[in-house]
């Protein structure tokens, strides 16, 4: 019986959807509802949906989604496409929500409809979340849901929403979060505005897992570059790349240290401040990630992708993968054929 390792934090993510964990408490349940705007940005609402699937497909059933129209009837999105809402938003469907997203877009007309600032100021009552993308915020502004909030709208919006609500701080960024008033300016601000609520209710290993998968090329089989690591420094990220371009061949801590410039402490130190693991586990974990994804999404024999990933022997491998995943690298899904 080989005894089941945790991957560390920042390799957690890209496997979550493969690890048998077995959750004592279920997780937390998200209900999301989309008011879709006529001419609304479709770009900017997939890119939040796409998020919400791909949690459930990480996590099963974290996020429910409905769609929603201010008619009954279809709404033409900016693109031209059309599509027909789930729902027409009425008061009593406030009850089933957690999240409501006001989606705009560069031609969705500002023009206050009572009915729907009526519906605002009662989800703002319930303490259902609110959120606006490309001009959504200016609905929130026009309701007075944005008095004191800082938010984020599409900058040809911007004058609009600051003369209707002067005491909201209307940002250039792509987006915001202030509280439960989530905003966003562009399709891209939607998809980061998504992934940063995500992260609030569930931790920064959903949104790696997510991100991980969103940005994966299965044409090629291989991500479309080494994870940029944003958020490490300048020293770490350079170890971090040399260890991704090294699979092969790993290379030994003295070596990092040389080709990096640093001492062997230092990048120990490194390591455990801004990623709570150590060099060696770390390459460990991302030598075992890479060989899951060859064995599934590849034709590569077993010995083959081992030998790809730097692993000197058969039983070696197969015991580090059974100890990370619980189950031998053999009985791994082949997602090609």
């Amino acid at each position: 019986m080989i005894e089941r390792r945790d991957f560390s934090g920042c390799m957690k993510g890209k496997n979550l959807r493969y690890l048998e964990e077995v959750r004592i408490e279920p997780m937390p349940h998200a209900r999301v509802g989309f008011l879709l705007l006529e001419h609304f940005s479709l770009p900017a609402f997939t890119q939040v949906l796409d998020t919400i699937v791909t949690a459930n497909l990480l996590t099963p059933s974290l996020f429910a989604s409905r769609t929603f129209g201010l008619q009954d009837g279809e709404v033409n999105s900016d693109l031209g496409l059309v599509i027909r809402p789930d729902a027409r938003l009425e008061m009593s469907a406030l009850k089933h929500l957690d999240l409501l997203v006001i989606c705009g877009g560069y031609r969705t007309e500002l023009k206050v409809h009572h009915e729907l600032i009526s519906i605002l100021k009662m989800a703002s009552e319930l303490r259902i979340t609110l959120a606006g993308l490309w001009n959504g915020a200016w609905f929130m502004g026009v309701s007075g849901l944005l008095e004191g909030y800082r938010c984020a709208i599409h900058p040809e919006q911007r004058p609009a929403l600051a003369e209707i609500s002067k005491a909201t701080n209307v940002t250039s960024e792509a987006f915001v979060i202030d509280g439960d008033r989530l905003t966003a300016s562009s399709p891209a601000g939607a998809y980061h505005m998504a992934l940063a609520w995500m992260k609030r209710l569930h931790g920064k290993a959903l949104v790696d897992g997510i991100e991980d998968i969103l940005s994966f090329e299965e044409s090629r089989y291989r991500r479309i570059k080494p994870a940029q690591h944003f958020s490490l420094s300048a020293p770490l990220r350079e170890v971090v790349n040399l260890m991704d371009a090294n699979l092969e061949e790993p290379l030994q801590m003295d070596q990092l240290a040389i080709y990096a410039g640093r001492s062997r402490r230092q990048i120990e130190r490194l390591f455990k401040e801004q990623l709570g693991t150590t060099p060696q586990r770390y390459y460990l974990e991302l030598r075992i990630t890479e060989a899951r994804r060859l064995l599934q999404h590849t034709e590569l024999s077993q010995v083959e992708v081992l030998v790809a990933c730097g692993f000197v022997s058969p039983s070696h491998f197969s015991k580090c993968y059974s100890s990370f995943f619980g189950y031998r690298p053999s009985r791994e899904t082949r997602l090609v054929r």
